[in-house]
């Protein structure tokens, strides 16, 4: 009666979602997925904050936090979560699989502003919005996955020429990133590490699915194990994996959590579905209409991702054209060494101590003299 009943539940959500059984299993994995890997942020940060406590911090190139168990605990989370999805890409096409991570951006924020007090302008839950906007209307227009029957198809799909000039761009990018700016560049520009992240993440993408297919298809009775094609996957996933991992601690440790999460979100989607439209030529089975509808939700995540960019300064108090990073790693609460606030006043924080607010002139004439002190009661004009 009980195993009549869940036939009849599956039925009906099939029939009314419009969605087969595999994208289902799949649609829940990656919900699951995203969870999991929202909280992992927040544990994985806590750790890297204490271990750079005691120890040479992740962001200047520390590996301390290997020492740190709170930080295996966010490691741990995170890869349960990740086995999720890579178990939905089994199950669902990465177009659809791919944007659901959106969820991981409403849990980190959330997360963060509990745990770590971190705090995000609203400007930036706007851009949160825009992502989540951009990625459903993604979603809701995404053509059809083609069926793989065997790995040797996939790697048949990889080794097509519009794929490699992808691949050698997607290396040749992340090198230039990785040996030129990273050093100049990874303490104050976001866009540095989580660049890395993202273009390693993509082609991971891609070797997980075939992964998983592969491993379906084993399952299923049809062994894929000996097959080369499935090696050089696993070969491809671990590499990738390893090295996303590496600067997205660095990133983690070095810019506010609320902020990387939702950038590396949109820019690893925006250029996962891009790998997987050239991979497996998406697009040739949609009609112009439902092409520009995808590229308006691109639009639209980079418009989300701009806006976080755009309002990454406010969250920490900074004007605008000042580095994201304070130089000593300010505590959350945003005082300094001297306790002197360092939040803008949008937030209702002075940005002066309070002890500082008399005497001091906001500026100079020629000759040196003050033309008025911070309390703005008393003016002087140079003398003769």
């Amino acid at each position: 009666m009980a195993r009549g009943g869940g036939a009849r539940l599956g039925h009906w959500v099939v029939s009314y979602t419009g969605m087969s059984a595999d994208n289902i299993k799949g649609l829940l994995l990656a919900v699951s997925s995203s969870l999991f890997i929202g909280a992992s942020f927040i544990v994985k940060k806590k750790g890297l904050k204490k271990a750079g406590a005691s120890g040479v911090r992740a962001g200047v190139g520390g590996y301390s936090y290997l020492l740190e168990p709170l930080w295996w605990i966010g490691m741990i989370t995170m890869v349960v979560g990740e086995i999720a999805n890579f178990a939905a890409y089994a199950f669902a096409p990465a177009i659809l699989v791919t944007p659901l991570g959106a969820l991981s951006i409403i849990i980190s924020a959330v997360l963060a502003r509990i745990i770590l007090r971190e705090k995000l302008h609203i400007f930036g839950v706007l851009g949160c919005i825009l992502c989540v906007v951009g990625s459903t209307t993604i979603v809701l227009h995404a053509p059809q996955e083609r069926e793989i029957e065997s790995v040797a198809e996939v790697w048949d799909l990889a080794t097509e020429p519009a794929f490699l000039l992808y691949a050698a761009v997607v290396l040749a990018a992340a090198f230039v990133l990785i040996f030129h700016f990273v050093p100049q560049y990874g303490q104050t520009h976001i866009m540095v590490y989580i660049g890395v992240c993202s273009l390693f993440g993509s082609l991971s993408v891609m070797s997980v699915k075939a992964l998983g297919i592969a491993l379906k298809l084993t399952f299923s009775g049809m062994n894929q194990l000996v097959y080369p094609q499935t090696w050089v996957f696993v070969l491809v996933v671990i590499a990738c994996i390893v090295t996303q991992m590496n600067y997205l601690n660095k990133a983690l440790d070095t810019f506010n959590t609320a902020v990387v999460s939702p950038i590396y979100y949109t820019m690893f989607t925006s250029l996962t579905i891009l790998a997987s439209v050239i991979m497996f030529k998406d697009w040739d089975r949609q009609n112009p209409t439902q092409i520009v509808t995808e590229m308006c939700g691109f639009v639209t995540i980079l418009s989300g991702t701009f806006l976080l960019h755009k309002t990454k300064d406010m969250v920490d108090g900074l004007q605008p054209n000042l580095p994201i990073r304070i130089p000593k790693h300010v505590e959350d609460d945003a005082y300094g060494s001297e306790e002197i606030p360092l939040r803008s006043a949008a937030d209702g924080i002075p940005l002066r101590s309070p002890r500082s607010t008399e005497g001091i002139p906001l500026r100079s004439a020629p000759d040196g003299i003050p033309l008025r002190s911070l309390r703005g009661t008393e003016s002087f004009r140079p003398t003769g």
